[in-house]
Parts: C-alpha cells; sequence; structure tokens
C-alpha cells in the first residue's frame, strides 16, 4: 500500500510543552465562545482511532505562522488528541429552512469551532474541525465525516478560492481507521475548515423562531463589529448592514452561475452571512452546459438545480429578512431585498463580459450572451472548455472553437457576431490594443482546469488506499487554475462518459 510522502502518525504522547511550540507564533482567540451559551454547547471532539496526515495545505499555513510542514504536534492538537489550552471548542446551535421547510433542531453536528486565528496581516478566521464526533446537535447521525466527502470538500474550496471565489477554505485533512457506516463502510476522517465565520442564516433564524430577541439583536450586534464595522457609524447600522449581505450574496451566486458550479443544498443553514461559498457536499462544476442540470441526487423537484440557484439565493435572504423584522423596519428589508436582482445582474454581466474579453458594455450583448447560452446548451458543449478554447483563439484559430460545437454552422455564425463584437473595442479607450491582449485578458479569467467530478472520485480513489499524492497532485493544479501546468495536461481532459453527470448524494 502507497502512502504519500506527507503521511506522519502519531507515534508516543506528546507533552503540553510540545504541542504549544508549533503553535508560539500564532494569534488565537476565542471571541465566540465568550458569547452566552446559548449560542453553542461546549464540547470535547472525539478522537479516531490511529489518525494519521492526509493533506496539509502549506501555503495557507504560512499565512498564519504555522509550520510549512506537518508534523506529530500538529496533528496531536487539530485532531482532539491533545488540545490547546487556548482552544474551546463548541458546538454552534442554528436552525434553518431545508429545501423550504423550517426545521429547527439543527446546529453543529459534527464538527466544533475550536478557536479563531488571525493572519500575519491580521485577518481573523474561525478553526473548525469537521467529523470531530458527537453534538448535542448530532440527532440520529454519528458526528462523523468520511474520507470520500472530506477530500471533496478540501479540494473544492481551495479549487473555488483559485478561481478567486469567495469561499471557507482547508487547512488540513487526516485520515483514519475508524469505520463509519453509510451506504457501505468507509474511512473516518478530519478537515480542518477555515473560515471569516460560521455564522450562518439560520443563525438568526434560530433567536427569532425561539423568541429570543436579546440574543439576535446581540449576535447582530457581534457580527457587525467583527465583520462589517464601516456600519457602525451610519444611522441605520442594521440595515446597512443587511444590504452589505444582500449584496455579497448576490456577488457569490453571480460567480457560481459565471463559473459553472452548483452548490446542490442551498438551505439556509449553508448560507454564510459573508456571502462566501460555504458546506461542500453533492456539488458539481457544469460539464456540458445545462442550466437545468441537478448536482443532488436527492433533489428531485430541482429545487437547487443550477439555473434555480438565483431564485434560491433571493428566497434564502427573505428568510433572512424575517428573522430580522425585529431589528429592521419593513421598508429598510424590502429596499435591500429589492437590490438583489440589480446587484445580481450587474455582477453576473461584468463577470461574463471578462469572459469574453469584453471592456465594454454595448447595446445587443444581451443577445450575444443569451445566444452563448443557448448554443452551449442545445450542442451540449463543455461550458470550461469552450470558454477556455475561446480564450486561446490568438493562439490556433477559430476551429478548435468551433469543432466543440455539433452544430458547426451555429459556432460559425455566433463567432463571427462574437468577434465583430469585440473587434469594436479594438484600441477604444478602456478596451485591448489587440486580439492578442484580449485573448491573454481572458485566460486569467476562463480556467484551464476545474474540479471535475470524476477528477475528485479517482482521488478520493487512491486516498482511500492510503496514496494521497494523487489529491496533493491535483490539488496544486486547482490552486493556480488558469495557468497552463503542461506538466498535468491530463487534468485538463474533458471527462469520460462513466463521469459525466455523477450522481452525488448528501451522505457524508
Amino acid at each position: 500500500m502507497k502512502r504519500s510522502s506527507i503521511c506522519y502518525r502519531a507515534s508516543k504522547p506528546l507533552i503540553a510543552s510540545l504541542v504549544m511550540s508549533v503553535w508560539n507564533a500564532v494569534h488565537l482567540s476565542r471571541r465566540f465562545a465568550a458569547l452566552p451559551q446559548a449560542f453553542y454547547t461546549p464540547v470535547q471532539p472525539q478522537p479516531l482511532q490511529n489518525v494519521r496526515w492526509g493533506m496539509w495545505n502549506t501555503r495557507l499555513a504560512q499565512q498564519f505562522g504555522l509550520p510549512e510542514a506537518p508534523n506529530d504536534e500538529l496533528l496531536a492538537s487539530l485532531s482532539g488528541q491533545q488540545l490547546l489550552a487556548d482552544f474551546s471548542p463548541v458546538a454552534m446551535k442554528y436552525a434553518g429552512h431545508q429545501f423550504g421547510v423550517y426545521n429547527p433542531d439543527l446546529g453543529d453536528g459534527r464538527g466544533l469551532l475550536l478557536a479563531e486565528m488571525a493572519t500575519k496581516q491580521g485577518d481573523v478566521f474561525d478553526i473548525h474541525l469537521k467529523g470531530a464526533g458527537l453534538t448535542p446537535y448530532s440527532r440520529m447521525g454519528d458526528g462523523r465525516a468520511v474520507l470520500r466527502s472530506s477530500i471533496r470538500e478540501y479540494l473544492c474550496s481551495e479549487a473555488m478560492a483559485g478561481l478567486g471565489i469567495a469561499t471557507t477554505r482547508a487547512l488540513a485533512l487526516m485520515s483514519s481507521e475508524t469505520p463509519v457506516y453509510r451506504e457501505r463502510e468507509e474511512r473516518g476522517a478530519l478537515l480542518v475548515r477555515l473560515a471569516h465565520t460560521h455564522v450562518r442564516f439560520g443563525h438568526f433564524e434560530h433567536f427569532f423562531y425561539t423568541d429570543q430577541h436579546a440574543n439576535l439583536k446581540l449576535l447582530a450586534d457581534k457580527v457587525i463589529e467583527w465583520y462589517f464595522p464601516d456600519c457602525v457609524q451610519t444611522s441605520k447600522p442594521y440595515a446597512a448592514w443587511f444590504s452589505q449581505v444582500v449584496e455579497r450574496t448576490a456577488l457569490m451566486i453571480a460567480q457560481w452561475q459565471a463559473y459553472g458550479f452548483n452548490h446542490g443544498v442551498m438551505n439556509t443553514d449553508n448560507m454564510s452571512i459573508l456571502g462566501e461559498t460555504f458546506d461542500y457536499g453533492p456539488f458539481a462544476f457544469l460539464d456540458d452546459y445545462d442550466p437545468n442540470f441537478i448536482c443532488n441526487h436527492s433533489d428531485y423537484q430541482g429545487r437547487y438545480a443550477f439555473d434555480q440557484q438565483p431564485r434560491i439565493g433571493l428566497w434564502n435572504l427573505s428568510a433572512l429578512a424575517h428573522a430580522l423584522s425585529p431589528l429592521i423596519d419593513k421598508d429598510d428589508l424590502e429596499a435591500a431585498l429589492g437590490s438583489y436582482s440589480d446587484h445580481l445582474n450587474l455582477h453576473f454581466s461584468r463577470l461574463m463580459r471578462a469572459k469574453l474579453g469584453l471592456a465594454t458594455q454595448q447595446e445587443g450583448d444581451g443577445e450575444l450572451f443569451a445566444d452563448f447560452f443557448a448554443l452551449l446548451a442545445s450542442n451540449h458543449t463543455d461550458y470550461t472548455r469552450f470558454l477556455r478554447e475561446l480564450s486561446c483563439l490568438d493562439r490556433q484559430g477559430n476551429e478548435a472553437v468551433i469543432d466543440l460545437v455539433l452544430d458547426r454552422e451555429a459556432a460559425k455564425i455566433w463567432l463571427t457576431r462574437y468577434l465583430d463584437r469585440a473587434a469594436r473595442e479594438l484600441g477604444q479607450e478602456g478596451g485591448p490594443i489587440s486580439s492578442s491582449e484580449r485573448c491573454q485578458a481572458m485566460r486569467q479569467v476562463n480556467p484551464k482546469y476545474i474540479l471535475r467530478n470524476y477528477l475528485a472520485q479517482q482521488a478520493i480513489e487512491f486516498a482511500e488506499r492510503g496514496d494521497f499524492e494523487e489529491m496533493q497532485r491535483l490539488a496544486t493544479v486547482l490552486a493556480s487554475p488558469y495557468a497552463e501546468h503542461p506538466e498535468f495536461e491530463r487534468y485538463a481532459k474533458l471527462p469520460p462518459e462513466w463521469g459525466k453527470k455523477l450522481e452525488i448524494s448528501c451522505s457524508s
């Protein structure tokens, strides 16, 4: 059995002074744990059997002053074998609407917030341990995470960061020999997730629906103080804050639509108050462009289909607005919600113009965009590959683009219109000076590499045999998806037939 060179096994009990040594350069805080216990329940993590390193995110770790390479001391402190004194693990309490139905019985059922940690520049992140064992909110679950889903979340959060989309991050992945039972027996795993916050829409819903309005106000005050300080001095701080939440959420979803990302489970308990992509489950990036694509095989009605994400974003914000009604006037809530579509369309149009290399907005662009999406959908054309090839017209001409489309004549007609439109900007103020310059700019926003589900599945199969090298290579490519990486060209290939539209479940 092959094991990656970055895997380490804890070999002996560690004394606290040794554990503390690797954290000496790190600034830790416990501000969420300082809130009243109505917000959480203190819980100690339950260690896994024979836990060992799978992945360590060196570049991310260095931002916090953590070691470049994983070691036994880090393994002990992050796996729950020997917690730091500065860690105060808590399971957060929240509620939420799941597939449109309110569920009051939610909370961290297998994850623990350990502490907050600051980068060298002072940017504060939560340290969250996913798969840490039972909590009071586990309901019928076992409190564990399996290796399969932990790998998917690690890879996707880092892929989204590489694309420039707001997201939680993955600091580390640990595997174990603890059996966990889902559709089959699998290995238990631990994911160390970093996020600017783990406060969700569902936190506010919990306090609203349980008539804890004082705690609702306290949470809003702390969120504004910690993450939206520019709202403090405004005449209506809560209204100003909610307006920013609306815009951040609109931006996030515009990015999802522009890059072909389907989240799969947009419940309100999976929505970050900061507009960061959160809680990766049965997600998928589009292969062939299909606006009706459903990545979650449990979503029988298509509530969270790819083309429904903008609508659900507004639905979720409306649910949050209802929860915030004790703090914000109805007119202010409605005004903020009314701005959502404008924000979404503005950001989406900006992103798509950049992806098509168009510097300005001109009459007829809406029709050009609509025909672009219709062309790809009707011809089952790969979304990411088409845009990347369009970005390389300066290198290889039109045929590589046309060859991707079944209806070649339709492709030629659209491409002629597109090139005529792009040519009108050449040499104009704010536009590129040449088609080569336009294509170079397009290659900075149209990735060559995305996390296709079949690539994730291949990495999972290697890791389940104890070999994390494939996962490490894939993570390296996804961290810089716009680069050419000729040595990793295989990761840019279109999916094989077995790898298209893989059904992904919520079991994790």
